[in-house]
């Protein structure tokens, strides 16, 4: 799964120290001894080094029961804001890492340049899976040169629209999820509902956060962002950057942002006090919205279709390090979670939602339905959205880069620049971020 793209999972926009509650333990050192396994009674400990939600503590009780001298011993840093960092020391330092990580879509690129770093698991037969996973998917974690693949997918960043349908009802809009989603078949019409809904002043902002939006609407413009696939900065030359932030700037200055930092307490309190009306959400979202919106708002929001043709927003892969003194044990449990039967197991659990084409068309999936959010047709709505995703190239640095230019927007929202001075500066950064 993902929380970088929301600034942001997306560029990527800087995270802040809130805390998501989440299951497991805060790590920032390895686990058993100095390399991340150790033994127990002759049990294989098998650490597991994760970010966020990724819903597989019902796994790991099944698999230590039919591998009985395998133990899992999960650490879990809830924001990948601090998990990257943590990771990057550990696979520099050579130990600490544990022997399955999670790594993230955004920084996955910067580490594929270091393959060495990682097992391949294409010595442990993952090649005959491949099946298992769309092929983009398979291909990102797979070096150019089709020899090494460092990691398997675990979930898509499949695109949804979420909204709270009681203020969608104060504001005098449709609130049935197919007329909601036909009133915003693109982002000028997104603009042009948000103005009817802040027009009605139900007390509300229409979205959270001009960042995560503007990541939404940048995903779309292409299969690049801010480098070429030659890893060349073209942050002020890609035309669909420009577009992005002229649509996002546009709504900042019709007053339709929250004007909320994503994961802050104040945007994790906004879920359940119902101080904006939509926000952009990826299929992993939707675990994230129900843990802070709390029982008491079930019901009140809804997923309709996102503006717009969709787009991948976040997604992960699981890899072994090199590190790891168990390298043959903790490849064959990243194939069990990454299977189809263990990518449905995570989207019951979190709603992280399948990269696996079997997963997507199972029962379970295809017609699941969520019953927090109004019984909406989950798997239908994001399965949809997830045959038709294609990969956007993200460069090595890609998190910097997007961090300046979501600082400026931040900027314009607090009314610190304005829209040319913000633009400026954002190149500006931009530029000294990528290293040009």
């Amino acid at each position: 799964m993902s929380t970088q793209w929301f600034p942001g999972r997306p560029g990527l926009l800087k995270m802040s120290v809130a805390a998501l509650a989440v299951a497991g333990l805060i790590a920032g050192c390895g686990g058993g001894d100095k390399d991340g396994a150790s033994s127990d009674g002759g049990a294989i400990t098998l650490t597991v080094k994760t970010f966020s939600q990724f819903g597989y503590e019902d796994l790991y009780t099944q698999y230590e029961a039919s591998h009985p001298g395998i133990k899992i011993k999960q650490e879990n840093i809830a924001q990948l804001g601090d998990y990257t960092p943590k990771l990057q020391q550990w696979l520099t330092a050579g130990s600490g890492a544990g022997d399955v990580v999670a790594l993230e879509e955004g920084i996955l690129v910067k580490l594929m340049a270091k393959p060495d770093q990682f097992v391949n698991l294409l010595d442990y037969d993952a090649g005959s899976l491949k099946s298992n996973f769309l092929d983009w998917k398979w291909n990102q974690a797979l070096t150019t040169d089709g020899k090494k693949l460092i990691g398997l997918g675990t979930d898509v960043g499949a695109q949804g629209m979420c909204y709270r349908t009681d203020l969608f009802a104060k504001a005098g809009l449709p609130t049935e999820r197919d007329k909601v989603g036909a009133l915003w078949p693109s982002w000028d019409d997104y603009l042009a509902t948000g103005k009817k809904f802040t027009a009605a002043n139900t007390g509300a902002s229409f979205y959270d956060s001009s960042g995560a939006l503007y990541q939404n609407i940048l995903m779309q413009q292409g299969d690049t962002t801010y480098f070429d696939r030659d890893n060349k900065l073209i942050v002020d030359s890609n035309p669909g950057v420009r577009k992005a932030w002229d649509q996002t700037v546009a709504m900042i200055d019709a007053g339709l942002s929250g004007k909320l930092t994503t994961w802050s307490p104040q945007w994790n309190a906004g879920f359940k006090k119902g101080t904006f009306a939509t926000i952009p959400c990826p299929a992993w979202m939707l675990g994230i919205i129900q843990d802070q919106a709390g029982p008491g708002n079930s019901g009140k929001w809804d997923v309709a279709r996102v503006p717009g043709e969709g787009a991948v927003r976040g997604g992960s892969f699981l890899a072994v390090p090199t590190q790891s003194k168990h390298p043959k044990e903790a490849a064959e449990l990243a194939k069990f979670l990454t299977s189809p039967d263990g990518q449905t197991a995570a989207f019951k659990a979190k709603n992280n939602f399948p990269s696996s084409p079997a997963a997507i068309d199972s029962a379970a999936v295809s017609g699941a339905v969520n019953k927090y959010f109004n019984n909406a047709p989950v798997g239908k709505i994001f399965g949809t959205s997830a045959k038709s995703l294609k990969p956007v190239y993200l460069g090595p640095d890609n998190q910097v880069v997007g961090d300046a230019i979501g600082d400026a927007l931040t900027a314009i929202e607090q009314g610190k620049l304005k829209p040319g001075e913000a633009w400026d500066k954002a190149l500006s950064d931009a530029k000294r971020a990528g290293g040009k």
